[in-house]
């Protein structure tokens, strides 16, 4: 199959953004649950919330996704950690709604690659940010609890 590694990254990508997982919860099942005050909140004060790993795991999706395509934008500290202007239900909605977007964007422009030309790196790499990222929210949730 001409690109079969490039639909076999992408499923690895859907399964750490989507599930389900080998390695624990997704990232959409991380963030499952959390109410908006709860992802906002700081645990700690040079630790990040929920809500910002959230954003910044989104954000890299896209900046990934761009320099796949031949669009690699120059990544500023805003855009590798955006900023939560509104903390709302539906401002944290939208987050969710991005994380499914941003993913099938990616997972859509990585099964269009032909696998000799794949990124692999950058590939790698996202699926596996992905996870770490989702692996920090399950921390914090667990922390939320007390």
């Amino acid at each position: 199959m001409p690109n079969a590694e490039a639909r076999r990254i992408a499923t690895q990508l859907t399964r750490a953004v989507n599930g389900p997982a080998w390695h624990g919860p997704s990232l959409a099942a991380a963030i499952r649950g959390v109410s908006p005050e709860q992802a906002a909140k700081k645990p700690l004060k040079r630790v990040h919330s929920i809500w910002e790993i959230a954003l910044h795991a989104n954000a890299w999706m896209d900046i990934v996704r761009q320099r796949v395509e031949g669009r690699p934008p120059k990544v500023t500290m805003a855009m590798n950690w955006p900023v939560v202007t509104k903390a709302s239900p539906r401002e944290w909605r939208r987050v969710a709604e991005d994380m499914r977007r941003s993913a099938s964007q990616l997972a859509r422009t990585i099964r269009s690659q032909k696998d000799d030309t794949l990124p692999y790196l950058a590939l790698h790499g996202i699926v596996q940010h992905t996870i770490y990222h989702a692996g920090q929210i399950a921390i914090l949730k667990k922390g939320l609890k007390k």
